[in-house]
């Protein structure tokens, strides 16, 4: 798979069709869930996958061969969704709103019952895109608040304020189905 991968990769340099057919295919399952993760709706993700592997298509001569190919791509994808959620909006995507004294629990675990995945990515997608953001950031890319706040531009603070808000509003989701279920 190796020697394929690296293969497909050389034919995608030199522009060739089947190479870039062959990368497509390979990552595009995984590639477009991190799209509707991050995105509110099916469409801004489809658009945002697009727009992506055009960038990958376009840089791909730039990868070295060291380390993962996947976790270039991703990189790729991720910065092209963060440019996308702020080009959205028309102030400041993230709001240092930091409070010490009140917004942040240390990183405390939630007792949250077991939730489809169909279900729980509708939830992720309901967030706030400040809260999601931050939240596909660290849980999924498992990225530390210090890579989260210099990706953002925004404080550790507010990173981990956000991630914090976005789990209890999952909390609270999920209990709330729970709670619907049982009675």
């Amino acid at each position: 798979m190796k020697d394929d991968l690296e293969k497909y990769i050389r034919l995608c340099i030199k522009n060739d069709r089947e190479g870039q057919l062959k990368i497509y295919q390979l990552f595009s399952p995984v590639l477009y869930g991190i799209c509707l993760k991050y995105m509110k709706n099916e469409d801004d993700a489809k658009d945002v996958f697009q727009e992506a592997f055009v960038i990958v298509f376009q840089k791909i001569g730039q990868y070295k061969f060291e380390g993962s190919f996947e976790g270039w791509l991703k990189r790729i994808f991720i910065n092209k969704l963060i440019e996308t959620l702020n080009k959205k909006k028309k102030e400041s995507f993230f709001l240092d709103v930091f409070d010490p004294d009140t917004d942040f629990v240390e990183e405390e675990e939630l007792d949250i019952a077991p939730v489809e995945q169909e279900k729980l990515l509708e939830y992720i997608r309901d967030l706030p895109d400040q809260y999601r953001t931050v939240f596909n950031l660290y849980v999924f890319e498992k990225l530390k608040h210090k890579e989260i706040a210099e990706l953002l531009k925004i404080s550790e603070g507010t990173s981990k304020s956000n991630l914090n808000r976005a789990k209890h509003i999952l909390q609270k989701k999920i209990m709330s189905i729970k709670n619907f279920k049982i009675a």
